[in-house]
């Protein structure tokens, strides 16, 4: 099959690429080209702008695929745009949205493909429902054969998996362990959460691809393990050889203290209690399932972080925010 990838080269779809290339399919990369000079040799690439129509057009002139698959979709307008470009060049155009637009407060912590859409917490969420809402119509109206899939919360060896971190990522959460310091985790630590590594995920998704149970259809692929906050942090502190030194904040609090978008990432998606059901995907994907352990792939991601100073983006603000924070409650603390 020709398979069409938008981006490819992103935290959810390097594995993916690396993955499909190791088929028989043929693989295509539709970017700019900023990050391509490590993938297979296999892999054929048509460098363009996504978001420039005209010049994507230009350059998909001529062209049809088995499936179109969309990493760096995040408005309606995307999505608008992809079903103009390839409402007669794919077979299956598979979306991906986010897990995170399920129903916030949680009614129910056992999420499943069913579970209501809605997020009043989170602007990114509930773009990514309209964009549902958008390709469902095209697909009930035109018969767009379109695949919705969910992540959450998937990471790769580039991305040490945190709840509370700055604009540069992780970094300076592990930096701030490596140097004995606090580090501050939201709530108690106790709610369960599911992180799921890329080369997993990747084997659900390109299960979909060609799949003709996926037409119409929408899956979360995740992995079954449910783990609690504390023992993300405790495996990254592990993975570090130093002590976890954690300092518990209310998500409701970090949301109002900082200018980081805490109540969409915290309040809106990673302090709620989730366990997914991947049963619907299992039915599809027959044999999938997910083999990377929390622990495993954290000590994987930390390794590679540790031995590539390029990761270690420092974030002296976000680390300044940490130790007002801390030290503010503590004054309260005492006044009590």
């Amino acid at each position: 099959m020709k398979v069409l990838l938008i981006g490819g080269t992103g935290t959810i779809s390097t594995a993916i690429t690396r993955q499909l290339a190791e088929t028989e399919h043929e693989v295509y990369l539709l970017n700019r080209g900023n990050r391509n000079h490590d993938l297979p040799a296999n892999i054929k690439f048509i460098e363009a702008d996504i978001n420039n129509e005209a010049e994507a057009a230009e350059k998909l002139e001529g062209m049809s695929f088995d499936c179109v698959c969309e990493f760096i979709g995040f408005v309606t307008s995307q999505v608008e745009r992809d079903y103009r470009l390839f409402k007669d060049k794919t077979k299956q155009y598979i979306y991906i949205s986010s897990a995170s637009a399920y129903h916030k407060p949680v009614k129910d912590y056992r999420i499943t493909e069913a579970t209501t859409l809605a997020n009043p917490y989170w602007e990114y969420s509930r773009n990514k429902i309209a964009s549902e809402e958008y390709l469902f119509k095209m697909y009930r109206k035109n018969g767009f054969p379109v695949t919705i899939v969910r992540p959450s919360h998937t990471y790769c060896e580039r991305s040490v998996p945190m709840g509370v971190h700055g604009n540069n990522g992780s970094w300076q959460v592990l930096k701030r362990m490596l140097e004995g310091k606090q580090v501050i985790v939201h709530g108690d630590g106790t709610s369960l959460w599911t992180i799921t590594y890329n080369e997993d995920f990747a084997k659900g998704f390109i299960g979909l691809i060609g799949n003709p149970h996926a037409i119409g259809e929408a899956f979360q692929i995740t992995s079954d393990e449910s783990v609690t906050w504390n023992q993300i942090y405790q495996a990254v502190a592990d993975a570090l050889g130093v002590e976890f030194k954690p300092y518990y904040v209310a998500s409701d609090f970090l949301a109002a203290v900082s200018d980081y978008d805490f109540e969409g990432g915290l309040i809106g998606d990673k302090s709620n209690t989730v366990v997914f059901d991947n049963t619907k995907l299992k039915n599809a994907v027959p044999g999938f399932m997910a083999t990377i352990r929390a622990e495993q792939g954290i000590r994987k991601t930390v390794e590679y972080v540790l031995s590539h100073p390029e990761e270690q983006i420092e974030d002296p603000e976000f680390d300044a925010w940490c130790d007002k924070v801390i030290e503010k409650l503590e004054e309260v603390k005492k006044a009590f």
